[in-house]
């Protein structure tokens, strides 16, 4: 037992130390665990296997196809919209509107997805985004205890109460406790709170805001320079390799793609596919050229070719054409070290060679549109390039002499399942239902959730979907509850509860039930929170047991404190990714997070008995 608790012990300090990243921190104490015979191999594994982190897994994936179809942007989008006159309004619409996503979806996908969006609606408002960006972390953490599936702690706190032989929570079991700590939350925040917040302005960067695809086509003004051209039966072009007709030169013309038809196996009508060019590229009669060039150069290759502008083609089209789910645009930057320098996107065969198209070169400022391919790159210049998204993501994977601006996968991704919010929609729908209905296992029903996202396109890829899960807080989760077995094993259980007990326990179980809320949500500020409700929830359990009492508001108890990190910034990975977006200090944590978790815990412990009673 000894031997336990000082494993735990410092594990636990080497989380709040922060230095060794908490996922190694917990496989290093399971390692301690086998190699002092405290438990066996089999039953450090059986964290791995546990339902609780496979229904996690599948809930990333799940989340993915839910933010990646573009859903939850519409969602909050549209819920948004309805504060823009008013501070306050717009901070409790904030909250509640993240509460409610977070109670079904990642809270940290909830802030990041959110961030930008509130960030803009700040700056629009002339506010300070920090006004905004702590709420809006506290939201997602408040909201994710309203639901079983909302927040880990919740999973862990069930799976507990399973394994005791006790029945776990059903769906929104969590629901009534869940939606008065968000209500008491808000409240706070828009009373209280606001007026501890700061009021900075600070140089926001969000991630991936300067990289979005539609802007980049805006600041290198590429929309206005799109046109359609057919080639006719009867134009000279007909038969020529590009190499040979010179058009960049001539025209300062550049093809972005060719659609040219293809016969299909079934009668579905004219088919075509969507080609990029390359210098031995033939021209074929019926061929439809995506090209960017000033109108008036477009007049002197329509008569010295024979050519066909196509009119009627809106600038709808012409964008859907130039970005899709399958073609994309970037930004990459020549690094100092490159082999780039001093060399032309001729030289260097960039078509031939990464299948892309440089569009356009942003050197200090100015925009360089004509003869691209021809211009000697220097260190810093900005290349807008177009091509396959697969392309793109290749040159960011394996290229070290530029820099591909922004998360493309994630762009990439969200264009690849754009559209589809609707069956993101319908699928998250039934899943909620069928897991309330508790129709089947809510693991089997997650699983079959996230197959379906995948084979529905919500998620692009099997890659796409292993991408999505956060693999540090599947292993921290999966590492640590073997612990739970070996203070069970060696009687660490027993001392813990009993020394709250022998503490508090004269004044009743609602004395014990404030001992546990206290303990774990002062651990949760330091440590990963379900590494905190994997400590507690088996002891609290036992306390329960041993008092003779109902061991729900016990385990309710532990799950919320868990939950409720508001103090540091290292509490919660919502906290550290609103901290330099909202220019935030440590101290500015303390100053709105304890008050918070007072108030909180507050409602909280006097609803608990009511709806859980002992």
């Amino acid at each position: 037992m000894l031997t336990t608790l000082i494993i735990l012990i410092i594990a636990t300090a080497l989380f709040i130390h922060g230095r060794i990243k908490s996922d190694l921190v917990a496989v290093g104490s399971l390692i301690a665990l086998i190699l002092t015979g405290i438990i066996t191999p089999s039953e450090a594994w059986e964290g791995f296997s546990n339902s609780v982190v496979v229904m996690i897994a599948g809930l990333f994936i799940v989340g993915a196809g839910i933010f990646n179809s573009g859903l939850a942007n519409i969602l909050s989008n549209r819920i948004l919209k309805f504060g823009k006159n008013s501070e306050t309004k717009m901070l409790i619409i904030i909250m509640l509107t993240v509460g409610i996503i977070s109670a079904f979806m990642s809270n940290t996908g909830t802030v990041a997805i959110m961030l930008p969006v509130i960030v803009s609606i700040a700056l629009g408002m002339k506010s300070s985004p920090a006004k905004f960006l702590m709420p809006l972390a506290f939201a997602s953490s408040l909201g994710g205890i309203i639901t079983l599936i909302g927040t880990p702690p919740n999973l862990v706190a069930s799976n507990a109460l399973v394994e005791a032989g006790f029945k776990g929570f059903s769906f929104f079991e969590f629901a009534p406790i869940g939606i008065i700590v968000l209500i008491t939350g808000t409240l706070f925040m828009a009373t209280i709170g606001k007026k501890l917040l700061p009021n900075r302005f600070p140089e926001v960067a969000i991630a991936g805001s300067t990289s979005s695809a539609k802007k980049l086509a805006g600041v290198y003004k590429i929309y206005p320079a799109l046109h359609f051209l057919s080639i006719p039966n009867t134009s000279n072009l007909v038969g020529e390799k590009l190499e040979n007709i010179q058009l960049p030169t001539k025209y300062g013309m550049t093809i972005i793609a060719i659609k040219r038809s293809s016969n299909g196996i079934l009668p579905l009508g004219q088919q075509y596919n969507q080609i990029i060019p390359k210098s031995h590229t033939i021209l074929e009669a019926g061929d439809t050229l995506l090209v960017m060039c000033p109108q008036e150069n477009i007049e002197r290759c329509k008569q010295d070719y024979d050519i066909e502008q196509l009119a009627n083609h809106s600038e709808a089209e012409a964008r859907n054409s130039f970005l899709n789910q399958k073609f994309g645009i970037a930004e990459i930057i020549i690094t100092p070290q490159s082999l780039y320098r001093n060399k032309s996107i001729r030289d260097l065969h960039f078509r031939k060679k990464l299948g892309l198209t440089a569009l356009a070169i942003n050197r200090n400022g100015k925009l360089i549109y004509l003869d691209v391919a021809k211009e000697k790159l220097r260190t810093g210049d900005a290349i807008l390039i177009h091509g396959e998204w697969s392309k793109i993501e290749l040159l960011n994977e394996d290229s070290h002499d530029v820099v591909v601006v922004g998360n493309i996968k994630d762009i990439a991704t969200s264009y690849a399942s754009a559209g589809k919010a609707w069956i993101a929609g319908i699928i998250m729908l039934a899943m909620l239902i069928i897991m309330t209905m508790e129709v089947m296992d809510p693991v089997v029903t997650v699983f079959i959730s996230a197959v379906l996202m995948l084979i529905t396109g919500c998620v692009r890829s099997t890659k796409d979907a292993y991408h999505s899960i956060d693999w540090e807080s599947l292993i921290l989760i999966a590492a640590m509850l073997p612990m739970a077995t070996a203070l069970e094993k060696t009687g660490g259980v027993q001392l813990i509860s009993d020394f709250v007990i022998d503490t508090v326990g004269n004044y009743g179980p609602f004395a014990v039930l404030i001992g546990f809320y206290i303990l774990t949500t002062a651990l949760s500020q330091f440590i990963s929170n379900t590494a905190a409700a994997v400590i507690f929830a088996p002891i609290a359990l036992h306390a329960a047991i041993h008092l003779d009492v109902s061991p729900y508001p016990f385990i309710m108890a532990i799950a919320i404190a868990a939950s409720m990190a508001f103090s540091t910034p290292v509490a919660s990975p919502t906290n550290a990714l609103v901290m330099n977006a909202g220019g935030y200090k440590f101290s500015d944590f303390v100053k709105v997070g304890v008050p918070l978790q007072v108030a909180v815990a507050i409602v909280a412990l006097i609803f608990l008995p009511l709806f859980f009673p002992f």
